[in-house]
């Protein structure tokens, strides 16, 4: 018989916007997973993937076997409504991320875009399915995610290095905004730079609320140069938050954004579709018109970007909270333990992938098992399974899933 709970084997990932060495959260994770390398000290860590994605799939890690192999031959363990939405799968996407500069400008496209992206170009495109996502802070986390509101968009763009960027006798909408976008991402290198160092001998207090801007241009020309397009659309059309440990924010599919900086747990649709146009070298960019047309106008404001945690029902003793997305594909659970505390989390009618992110304990699932907890440890929880969690000395895990 099938077992219900099982450790994984994750694997990371080494893009240049990663952290070095054990300043990656990715690293130190990784790292603790039995039969992992030693972390190396100029080797940069961004992602660590759990899950089934084919990309970079999770295995079971007494067997070898890839978990969505496991899965395929034990159906039941996924839950009669995942499997008949899904089939034999997890279909969400949890993800460890540490970077230290900005990733990529973009957009990851919704369900109709992405079925005709695939169905044209399936070796860009991977797959049919959109990719919402959330991200849950694990250290201080900076990012750009979604528009300003019109009106700050609108004073800012009256500023006299960016007047030629907005066409005349139009009223300052959504549409508007889509042309000023796609104006900024497909103008001239030359332009960028002269725009950039115009700005920013602009005094902060003509930005009004937004005295920032001058320091980020600055910021990011020292990450992807003084030409990159990205600059720009980032400063000023999005909005920048910096966030901390257990704040979340929530990016629609279709909606653009560009992580800065810091240490997520991050969690999406089974999907690795996107759209990059900045932030990025030039041959790597996607098309800027179709970029342009498949953005959406949510979220338009800093509030509207921020995802809240509420107390959850799934926990028995009050110490987990839940992150719960306007979509369909996952919730995440957070429990975060003191010294000598205890919690339960009841039976899920779906799977679940848990990762243990601080400190140390033990799991007690059915027919009284029990398993080391440890941080880094990843495990699968098949659906219908209660488990106790206790800890002496403290520990935070991360539960995404889905019924």
């Amino acid at each position: 018989m099938a077992e219900s709970v099982v450790q994984l084997k994750c694997e990371c990932k080494h893009d240049p916007w990663g952290k070095k060495g054990k300043d990656a959260l990715v690293a130190q994770l990784w790292s603790k997973s039995p039969g992992s390398e030693e972390i190396k000290a100029t080797e940069k860590y961004s992602e660590m993937w759990m899950g089934t994605y084919p990309t970079n799939p999770s295995k079971i890690l007494a067997t070898g076997e890839l978990l969505s192999d496991y899965l395929q031959k034990n159906p039941q363990l996924v839950g009669k409504s995942v499997l008949d939405r899904w089939g034999p799968e997890i279909p969400f996407l949890p993800k460890i991320l540490s970077f230290s500069k900005a990733l990529p400008l973009q957009i990851h496209p919704d369900k109709t875009l992405a079925e005709k992206l695939h169905a044209t170009d399936p070796e860009h495109f991977g797959d049919p399915n959109h990719k919402p996502e959330i991200a849950i802070a694990l250290s201080n986390f900076e990012l750009f995610a979604g528009f300003k509101p019109l009106s700050q968009i609108e004073a800012i763009m009256k500023l006299k290095p960016l007047e030629h960027f907005v066409p005349s006798h139009k009223t300052f909408d959504d549409e508007l905004l889509r042309q000023i976008c796609k104006e900024l991402l497909s103008t001239s290198p030359v332009v960028v730079s002269e725009t950039l160092n115009e700005l920013q001998n602009i005094p902060e207090s003509q930005f009004g609320q937004h005295s920032y801007i001058p320091g980020m241009l600055e910021r990011l020309r020292k990450q992807y140069s003084e030409y990159d397009n990205g600059n720009l659309v980032a400063a000023l059309l999005m909005n920048y938050l910096s966030i901390g440990p257990g704040e979340a924010v929530c990016v629609p599919a279709d909606s653009m954004h560009a992580y800065l900086h810091g240490d997520i747990m991050e969690c999406m649709a089974r999907s690795d579709n996107v759209l990059n146009t900045g932030f990025c070298p030039r041959p790597g960019r996607d098309d800027v018109n179709l970029f342009s047309q498949a953005l959406t106008f949510q979220p338009h404001s800093k509030k509207e970007v921020y995802l809240p945690r509420k107390k959850s029902d799934k926990g028995m003793n009050g110490k987990t909270d839940e992150y719960a997305p306007p979509f369909s594909e996952f919730n995440v659970l957070a429990t975060c333990l003191g010294p000598g505390e205890k919690e339960t989390h009841k039976a899920i009618l779906g799977p679940s992938i848990m990762i243990v992110t601080k400190g140390s304990g033990q799991m007690n699932v059915p027919d009284d098992k029990t398993i080391d907890m440890k941080e880094g440890y990843v495990y699968f929880i098949g659906q219908g399974v209660a488990v106790d969690f206790s800890t002496e000395k403290g520990m935070a895990i991360y539960r995404p899933y889905a019924e």
